[in-house]
């Protein structure tokens, strides 16, 4: 007669981590990844994929593509959770999918293109150089310097460029908003703020303060149109085009200073002091940066790190790093607090 155990049922346990061989050769192999999402964002697959889960023959057509390779491509991108495979065989969106879409409020697309740009395939292979040299490596591929490249012989990426940046700029500025105190502040500048995003924000939430964008000539040209001739911001902003390493003619009770500081330490301090040179003592300094010991975001900051090694020979900061050149400009720094995820803000008062 066979009787039943009654020892209750052991649940097997299962490491899907993958070994460490395994996890490496999937490392070797992230521009594969890399390139499947800029090759998805080129072809606008997530803007042809709606709420409704699609088959792959709809959306090639929708893309103009073949259908399977187009479904190798989705299935490449739903291992890193980028789209989402169904049982059927058709395709759904997920949060990151979502966030390749034009339209979405949260959308990395024209990040996602600017960090694949033809120029950074050319220039990863030449990292060890770099490494080497302690500099850039754009001028000897190029010919020229990074800026000067990208303005010059490739419109295109100057284009993703500006967007990716307006498109980051945007995504931060409310939390940029919402985490600065201006009690008692009447005037703010925005040193290097690009198209003025952060600086429009601030005087959508706080009426009675004035402010004043300073960044290069063409940068502010195309400035926020709420900063602009005939925008609702316009009567209380001074749009300033200058070189802040250079000089800042502008008086204000906060100066901020945000994403800029990536260059080589000559051109950092030479920034932060100008700021002190044109600032009058009491005056606020919020500088606002990626940093690489940033635990949460260290995987993107630390390779933007890499980025601006190959293509400008800059830097992102460590909270020390960031705190020493701030006190060798003159400015010493009180507090330090994050924006978001991957921002955190250091405040400083110029000394007396």
């Amino acid at each position: 007669m066979t009787t039943l155990s009654t020892r209750p049922t052991q649940t097997m346990t299962v490491d899907t981590a993958p070994p460490p061989a395994m996890r490496l050769r999937e490392l070797v192999f992230g521009a594969a990844c890399a390139a499947a999402v800029r090759a998805a964002a080129r072809l606008g697959v997530a803007d042809a994929l709606g709420d409704t889960p699609a088959g792959v023959e709809k959306l090639a057509a929708a893309v103009t593509a073949e259908p399977q390779p187009l479904r190798r491509l989705l299935r490449t991108l739903s291992c890193y959770g980028i789209f989402k495979e169904r049982p059927d065989g058709t395709f759904a969106h997920t949060e990151m999918s979502r966030m390749l879409r034009e339209d979405d409020p949260a959308s990395l697309r024209y990040i996602a293109l600017w960090c694949t740009e033809p120029w950074t395939w050319a220039a990863w292979p030449h990292l060890d150089d770099a490494v080497r040299s302690g500099d850039n490596v754009f001028q000897e591929l190029y010919g020229k310097g990074f800026f000067e490249y990208l303005h010059q012989d490739a419109h295109e990426s100057a284009q993703v460029f500006n967007r990716a940046m307006t498109t980051s700029s945007r995504q931060s500025a409310e939390d940029v908003a919402d985490l600065l105190d201006l009690g008692g502040v009447s005037s703010v500048a925005d040193i290097g703020g690009g198209q003025g995003h952060v600086l429009a924000s601030l005087l959508e939430k706080h009426p009675t303060v004035r402010g004043t964008l300073l960044d290069l000539p063409d940068v502010v040209a195309k400035a926020d149109p709420r900063l602009r001739d005939g925008g609702p911001l316009a009567g209380r902003v001074d749009i300033v085009p200058g070189d802040c390493r250079r000089e800042i003619p502008v008086s204000a009770d906060l100066y901020i200073v945000k994403n800029i500081l990536e260059w080589d330490d000559h051109s950092t301090l030479s920034t932060l002091r100008n700021i002190v040179a044109a600032a009058r003592p009491g005056a606020r300094v919020v500088v606002i940066e990626n940093l690489v010991d940033d635990t949460p975001s260290m995987k993107f900051t630390t390779a933007m790190d890499l980025l601006l090694l190959l293509n400008v020979g800059g830097a992102k900061h460590t909270r020390d790093s960031m705190v020493e050149r701030m006190a060798t400009a003159g400015l010493p720094v009180g507090e330090i607090r994050p924006v978001n995820a991957y921002l955190h803000a250091f405040e400083s008062v110029v000394p007396q």
